[in-house]
């Protein structure tokens, strides 16, 4: 268990705040604020650190970086904005899918990505396209 420094504790209240699993890159902007000082390094040694500790769980989607978000949540799923990229929670499931799996195949987890537009690059849509006429 490693101490609790002022880095390490802003990385993680960055993340708990933003309320959606983040990029390395994303935590250093949102936590720097607190801690002027702090480099990518740093961030990415703690990020390591705290998903050793339980503290925080990697959000892995195909082809992308690793995002961090608090560890110990309900199952949920994830959408992707395809405009901006962020990733946002989604806090419903479809519930069991055994049902899509091979004939005698037993699934044992599953994940569920979404992917489109956010509400912000979606309202941005809807100006441009109303500015246009």
């Amino acid at each position: 268990m490693q101490r609790n420094t002022r880095q390490r504790s802003a990385i993680r209240e960055a993340i708990v705040a933003a309320e959606r699993p983040l990029l390395p890159q994303e935590v250093l902007e949102a936590a720097q604020p607190s801690v002027p000082g702090l480099g990518i390094a740093t961030v990415y040694r703690n990020l390591k650190s705290l998903v050793e500790d339980g503290v925080l769980q990697a959000v892995t989607l195909p082809g992308e970086n690793p995002r961090f978000e608090p560890a110990g949540r309900q199952h949920h799923h994830h959408f992707q904005c395809l405009r901006c990229q962020r990733v946002f929670d989604v806090h419903a499931c479809p519930g069991d899918l055994s049902r899509l799996a091979p004939a005698g195949f037993t699934v044992e987890d599953h994940d569920l990505t979404l992917y489109g537009r956010c509400s912000d690059c979606a309202k941005k849509t809807r100006r441009r396209a109303t500015a246009g006429r």
